[in-house]
């Protein structure tokens, strides 16, 4: 892991993707942070904002940090790395983090078999903590989700319905997905076998065993997520509405910390939060 500059005790932390929603609620919190300290802002090359400060970009007075598009020199400076931002671009971050020996906090969604196969690999030799969801409430509800699955029979179906913002480009959400393997593990089956994705025209009844998902996109939703156990003569239904996209970078600035000396290996937020 990069070293600390001679009498600094903060880690210092590069966020990825800066010039995004996510990008500029993590640097203006690292900058609030009196436990972190921002050393670094990336966006991609010729995206907005590059060589200007992120300071200006934030709408604040210049903080002495350049937003650049070259991750080398960024990381090299660094003991954090905060990513919430495509998977080709997470799985390239995955590989010059562990170079680097920086933390890797990723919060990016829709990554796939071959991504998450890169980034096990990368976590070989760094510290990574992945999670499609930072925030406490979604964590405590993937233990909820587990144990009433584990606890209902199989006479209770089991749908996940999400809704987040008009501009997210995957779906079910990353979390909507946690939580289908929560549901998966309680029922000790594997999700690939029981996952119902969509429905449309005529398509029978449905398959008893699976856990089906909903996406609803519109407006400016930051993110809700409905876990339903609907039985006979009773439905159970467990909620998480998020409404300040902040409650995730917290998440991400807490596993940035946490992260610190930890042995090389991929984490989750239950490991962080001590779930």
């Amino acid at each position: 892991m990069t070293e600390l500059e001679a009498g600094e005790t903060r880690p210092g932390v590069v966020v990825t993707g800066v010039s995004g929603r996510m990008g500029r609620t993590l640097a203006a919190l690292v900058l609030d942070s009196p436990e972190l300290r921002l050393v670094g802002c990336l966006e991609r090359s010729g995206g907005a904002g590059v060589g200007a400060d992120v300071g200006r970009l934030l709408g604040r007075d210049p903080v002495g940090v350049l937003v650049e598009d070259d991750p080398l020199p960024a990381f090299a400076r660094a003991q954090a790395v905060i990513d919430f931002t495509s998977p080709a671009a997470t799985v390239e971050f995955a590989a010059l983090a562990a170079q680097a020996r920086a933390v890797h906090v990723i919060g990016t969604t829709g990554l796939e078999a071959g991504d998450l196969a890169r980034i096990a690999a990368a976590a070989r030799h760094a510290t990574i903590i992945r999670a499609g969801n930072m925030s406490l409430g979604v964590n405590l509800l993937l233990g909820l989700t587990r144990k009433v699955a584990q606890a209902l029979g199989p006479e209770f179906d089991i749908e996940i319905v999400e809704m987040h913002h008009r501009h997210k480009v995957d779906a079910p959400s990353g979390t909507a997905l946690m939580l289908g393997e929560a549901a998966a593990e309680g029922r000790g089956v594997v999700l690939p076998d029981v996952s119902d994705r969509g429905r449309d025209g005529i398509t029978g009844p449905r398959e008893p065993g699976h856990i089906g998902f909903s996406a609803v996109r519109g407006g400016d939703v930051v993110g809700e997520h409905d876990v339903i156990f609907a039985g006979p003569g009773e439905r159970l239904i467990l909620r998480h509405v998020a409404t300040d996209r902040a409650i995730f970078a917290r998440g991400a600035l807490r596993a940035a910390l946490w992260g610190q000396g930890k042995a090389p290996g991929e984490y989750t937020m239950a490991d962080v939060l001590g779930l």
